[in-house]
């Protein structure tokens, strides 16, 4: 892609939480976005609009018909029975890159998830996990994270589409807990990260962490640096108000899942599960998913 300068994007679950953290960001960016979602459009959303699902390829190919790139949020949040989660993050992401392929659509962006490496464990000292870091998924949600990966890296290894798939952390306006002062990806550097992948130039294909520059990050800012994104936020900035909180909930101090895997209690035998309904237009809209 390139470059911003007006280009069009397409961007699935966008009535979503994430999508409403970073479509206003874009926007004044210069992007022309069209939102697509099962929901309507939220109130003030800055998009042109297609209401489908995303394994209805008519209504996709309408959405992205001269689009320079697709990015992917929609999906169910959390871990669910394998049926669901096999028809709209598996067969849903496929469906999206196919039809991306046949739109000539040349890049798409993934919304991949730390839990899709939820069982590496959490390094010690000085080290970071890198990027690439092979799939260790935590739940069936992660399995099905992992598959989005391969799936983007097939699309570009059979049809030289341009896939950068992005394992987005703990994205929420603050941390919500001790292990998220290492996983924390702010609003504003979700946005930074969207665009990076977004515009440099001939990525190939990519996996990257969504991360923020926490002083206590464990997750490598190596990938992210290579596609340009450098990202601002750091979760340290608010410790001292999240212990403060700890004292009143304890629940807000690390788990012993949060010390021993990166996924912290994805890994454990109650992962948090998706109650919703089959569909769930965002992979971030319930505060569990990363």
């Amino acid at each position: 892609m390139g470059s911003r300068g007006g280009s069009r994007i397409a961007v699935t679950g966008a009535a979503g939480s994430l999508a409403s953290d970073v479509l206003p960001g874009l926007a004044e960016l210069g992007y022309g976005i069209v939102g697509v979602d099962r929901l309507p459009a939220p109130p003030g959303t800055p998009c042109s609009w297609v209401r489908c699902d995303v394994t209805d390829r008519e209504a996709l190919r309408t959405a992205f018909d001269g689009c320079a790139a697709v990015v992917h949020l929609a999906g169910i949040p959390l871990e669910a029975d394998w049926e669901q989660l096999l028809r709209v993050n598996i067969d849903g992401t496929q469906s999206v890159l196919e039809t991306a392929r046949r739109a000539g659509v040349p890049r798409v962006v993934l919304a991949s998830s730390i839990h899709a490496a939820g069982f590496v464990p959490v390094p010690g000292g000085t080290e970071r996990v890198p990027d690439d870091v092979p799939v260790r998924p935590d739940t069936f949600y992660g399995v099905s994270k992992a598959a989005l990966e391969a799936l983007g890296s097939l699309y570009h290894d059979r049809y030289g589409m341009d896939v950068v798939c992005l394992r987005i952390a703990s994205r929420f306006a603050r941390p919500l807990g001790e292990r998220m002062l290492s996983t924390w990806l702010s609003p504003a550097d979700a946005v930074r990260l969207l665009d990076a992948a977004l515009t440099v130039a001939s990525p190939g294909f990519r996996i990257v962490w969504g991360v923020s520059a926490n002083s206590r990050g464990y997750l490598s800012p190596e990938g992210g640096a290579a596609i340009g994104f450098h990202p601002r936020d750091d979760a340290e900035d608010h410790a001292t108000e999240l212990f403060e909180a700890a004292r009143r909930d304890p629940a807000v101090l690390a788990s012993e899942w949060d010390r021993r895997y990166i996924g912290g209690d994805f890994c454990s035998p109650d992962p948090p599960m998706h109650h919703g309904p089959a569909v769930s237009p965002d992979p971030a809209r319930n505060p569990s998913a990363r």
